[in-house]
């Protein structure tokens, strides 16, 4: 066991699945998993074990924002040997050609969190996508038709901006949408020398003020799951 993960050493398969929201990891793991079992319920952030055809997978929530995520994601890999971890989430569109249910492939993830400030004394570390579940990924969606666009993301420390026109700075530069973890998993994996990727549906637009209710976004976002759970 881990301080946060009440799993004993086996019962998390060497690939993880990672959305924020715990009750889409149940979701998840009820919807595509065969033999289910739960490994943690601590602080209420769940935790899954089962197989998909026939592949052992895990999926773990990771709550919101980098700290948060920084822990499961610590844990599961220096507690329970993961080798791979997937990020299975939602994102707010800052593109007019991004529609609710979209989805992205981040390659990269620009951030407004000092934590890599921090690690790096200062100097601006750039964390990207492991390379061979990013064309993984390309290929599956390629070959069963899922529309999906790819590129630079925004891992944001704040959910409510003051600013609604803040955005407009990071649409500019080409940044597809914002969310709150990617940046904090693509650091670690690449610490530990493990595989990440961050698959992201878009739950909203801050183009257009569209958006899903909170039902829809955890239980319904059903092709970045099938691509994750096809690639591993």
């Amino acid at each position: 066991m881990s301080v946060h993960i009440n799993a004993k050493k086996g019962a998390i398969a060497k690939t993880v699945l990672m959305p924020g929201d715990p009750l889409r990891a149940k979701w998840i793991a009820e919807e595509f998993l065969q033999d289910v079992s739960c490994y943690n319920d601590v602080r209420g952030m769940l935790g899954y074990t089962g197989t998909y055809q026939g592949k052992r997978i895990s999926v773990q929530g990771s709550g919101m924002g980098v700290p948060s995520a920084l822990i499961y994601y610590h844990e599961l890999i220096t507690e329970y040997d993961v080798e791979t971890i997937i990020r299975v989430g939602t994102a707010g569109a800052y593109q007019s050609d991004l529609e609710l249910r979209d989805v992205v492939l981040a390659m990269s993830a620009s951030t407004t969190s000092s934590i890599n400030n921090f690690e790096f004394y200062g100097a601006h570390y750039a964390p990207t996508a492991n390379f061979e579940l990013f064309k993984s990924a390309l290929q599956y969606a390629e070959a069963n038709d899922i529309l999906l666009k790819a590129g630079n993301v925004l891992t944001n420390d704040v959910f409510y901006e003051d600013d609604p026109n803040r955005y407009k700075k990071w649409a500019a530069h080409g940044v597809l949408c914002v969310e709150m973890e990617t940046a904090g998993l693509y650091t670690i994996a690449a610490k530990h020398n493990i595989k990440a990727l961050s698959i992201l549906t878009i739950s909203d637009s801050l183009v257009t003020r569209a958006t899903t209710s909170s039902l829809e976004r955890e239980t319904s976002f059903k092709k970045m799951v099938e691509i994750a759970l096809n690639i591993t």
